[in-house]
């Protein structure tokens, strides 16, 4: 069995992503970017795994790119990551394509994605995400 294919039997066992590379696994049931975030801020080799998740906006789909996830499949996928799938050769699957990932109140755009709306490298998502989510949490 593919590893994209095992990543998704994660989803349905309740996981909000997954990660596989032939043994290794990585999931989690936390909800949002921030587990992303962190496995990004770790600096974990994680250059051709394949990853199944939820919700893929702009912003997963920044840290995937700059993670190396060799395959992403999403539940809902973002055109803006599609987007970004396509400029970084990484490759993708989804079940419905959405034109933007809306935020949990459901009356507008999600402030991940809004805070990466006009970055274009990888590699600045990293420093734009965190400071985001912390910025949402002192809100709090």
């Amino acid at each position: 069995m593919r590893d994209v294919e095992r990543a998704k039997q994660f989803l349905s066992d309740g996981a909000t992503f997954a990660l596989v590379k032939d043994v290794e696994v990585f999931s989690t049931d936390r909800k949002g970017i921030a587990p992303l975030l962190e496995l990004a801020e770790q600096g974990k080799n994680l250059s051709g795994f394949s990853a199944a998740d939820k919700i893929v906006g702009k912003a997963a789909a920044m840290l995937y790119c700059y993670m190396g996830i060799a395959e992403v499949y999403a539940e809902v996928l973002s055109q803006a990551a599609l987007d970004m799938f396509e400029k970084h050769g990484v490759t993708y699957s989804y079940g419905k394509l959405v034109d933007y990932i809306i935020n949990r109140k459901g009356d507008g755009m999600c402030p991940m994605e809004v805070a990466v709306k006009n970055l274009s490298q990888p590699s600045q998502a990293v420093h734009a995400l965190r400071e985001k989510l912390n910025s949402l949490a002192n809100k709090s």
